[in-house]
């Protein structure tokens, strides 16, 4: 889970044209009447200063309509503790009268952390009305070019249908699902990843954290709000993936300091690091991983063929396995040694009936296959390597011998498409970052990420990592807010049913249940790679954005 996409190497996309129908004006920009600072400075900013804001205007057509829009490109820095942070203006220096001696190095300075985003406001829209959605990936370390070049932003990156396409250059495109229809849209790159960096003493320790990242997140909102005088507006977050994580935090720590949401969006989700099916086997005793995996195994073996005498119809299909995931096998696991070896061998059957994987496989696994185990045995005998993001994808085995997946084939086919969009667009139209290198993600031999977390109440377990509490505060102090969880069937890395089994444990009244919708695709963890996906993806949101930005009118 601590992995999301590997990262490779650009190609020479950078020369290559961009196909698409946003096209910045050649004059000079100027800043919005709603901002509060200048930001179209063009001098070379030094090493300890924020580097200047780009802005350009573009205009894009969604559901036949031309929206006209500007877009930001910019930095914001946040401090490591609340302290701190209030010392520090929205030009990244330190306030005039602040109470300290700041060392000469900037590795010696407290620690703060420069956040990048592109922010895309519609032009003309009158002062307060706007929604405004903070939109991030997770990883945690990863960037937020995938929701930003696949998703929502007004251009986006074509791909081949679950397929490893050739290498650049890549086509990119106006994208008429653009979110920007529905509200203004800020897509943040974490502390140390894209062209966000952390500076100071002690640096990855003060950010690479589920609590500390949580809170530079909940500092940036804060500050985005002032920046542009959009506290009157109403306010949604979109994350994915570990986003999810961070979004039921995130929801909590904004909610505690007196933002109240309209409403938060949770694509891919996991919020209890129990449920997850990787490495589900170092947490013995622990059996949420195998049994709430189940379905996105049976999805994705009748997506492959390989389920016996399998219907036409997945929907029917998976209802009956999410019945025996939660009855007979979830039975089963509980009893641990005391299951009699007559019902192991019919549950073992019963997988294989599921899966196509063998009933000896699952015998010998005492029930319990963890989903890279599951991505390695499905097509074995073929030396097919099944994706664990989207389980569609396949690719050859790197070692025929191993017992698990040694790559996600999803992840191999779209990181480098990625990777060059984000490049290009920024550089060439955004007009952003010409001398910064991009980071898709913060991973690398000194990263380390500090799964931990302490729930609102101070009552949790240093060993796994769960936020459903603060979710399940967030509602209760504000039964207003709404909630919209989707995800997709052939996902292994946070898979559908675990998240709605995590949607429905809730520690929240019955009747708050009657505030979360939820939405399934059959796609894997990025859903948006598949256009139809795309286009309900883009409606369910804008739907859900449209129906709570003003939900006491």
């Amino acid at each position: 889970m601590i992995r999301h996409l590997c990262s490779c190497t650009l190609a020479a996309l950078l020369a290559a044209p961009l196909a698409i129908a946003q096209s910045p004006k050649d004059e000079k920009p100027k800043s919005p009447e709603f901002a509060k600072s200048d930001t179209a400075k063009s001098e070379p900013a030094k090493s300890a200063e924020l580097p200047a804001d780009s802005i350009t205007d573009g205009s894009v057509t969604i559901g036949g309509q031309p929206i006209d829009y500007r877009a930001i490109a910019g930095t914001l820095t946040v401090g490591s503790s609340d302290s701190q942070d209030a010392m520090i203006g929205l030009d990244g220096k330190y306030l005039p009268g602040s109470d300290i001696d700041l060392p000469t190095k900037i590795e010696d300075q407290p620690a703060t952390a420069r956040m990048y985003y592109v922010a895309y406001f519609k032009k003309d829209a009158p002062k307060g009305s706007r929604p405004v959605t903070f939109i991030y990936n997770g990883g945690p370390g990863s960037s937020t070019m995938y929701l930003h070049m696949g998703a929502f932003g007004p251009v986006r990156i074509v791909l081949p249908n679950v397929e490893h396409q050739e290498a650049a250059p890549y086509s990119l495109v106006a994208n008429q699902y653009s979110l920007l229809d529905a509200s203004d849209l800020v897509f943040i790159d974490a502390p140390g990843t894209g062209f966000s960096r952390v500076l100071g003493k002690d640096a990855p320790k003060a950010f690479f954290g589920t609590d500390p990242d949580g809170r530079a997140f909940s500092r940036f909102v804060h500050r985005f709000l002032t920046k542009y005088d959009l506290w009157n507006n109403p306010k949604f977050l979109f994350g994915e993936s570990y986003g999810t994580t961070r979004t039921a935090v995130l929801t909590f720590l904004l909610q505690q300091s007196g933002i109240d949401l309209n409403g938060s969006v949770f694509l891919s989700q996991i919020l209890n690091f129990d449920d997850s099916a990787d490495g589900p086997q170092g947490n013995p005793g622990t059996d949420n991983g195998y049994f709430l995996t189940l379905p996105s195994m049976a999805a994705t073996a009748w997506y492959h063929h390989h389920v016996p005498n399998q219907s036409a119809d997945i929907e029917p299909f998976l209802k009956d396995v999410e019945q025996f995931s939660l009855g007979q096998y979830a039975s089963a696991l509980l009893q641990g040694a005391d299951l009699p070896d007559d019902q192991k061998h019919a549950v073992a059957a019963k997988l294989e009936s599921f899966t196509g994987v063998a009933a000896a496989y699952w015998y010998k696994a005492d029930l319990r296959v963890s989903g890279s185990e599951f991505s390695k045995e499905l097509q074995s005998e073929l030396g097919i390597t099944t994706g664990r993001l989207d389980t569609r994808y396949e690719g050859p085995d790197l070692d025929p011998l191993s017992a698990e997946a040694d790559y996600d084939p999803f992840g191999s086919a779209t990181s480098a498409p990625y990777d060059a969009a984000v490049n290009h667009y920024t550089r060439d139209v955004l007009h952003y970052g010409q001398d910064l290198t991009y980071k898709p993600s913060a991973y690398g031999p000194d990263f380390h990420w500090a799964l931990e977390h302490t729930p609102p109440g101070g009552r949790g377990w240093d060993a796994s990592v769960n936020v459903m509490p603060d979710l399940s505060v967030a509602m209760k102090r504000n039964p207003k807010l709404k909630i919209m969880l989707m995800g997709g069937y052939y996902d292994l890395g946070t898979t559908f049913f675990g998240a709605t089994y995590e949607m429905k444990h809730l520690q929240i009244p019955a009747k708050l249940q009657a505030n979360i919708s939820y939405h399934f695709f059959e796609t894997g963890h990025m859903v948006y790679v598949t256009v139809p996906a795309l286009e309900e993806l883009h409606k369910y949101t804008a739907d859900f954005i449209l129906a709570n930005e003003h939900p006491a009118r």
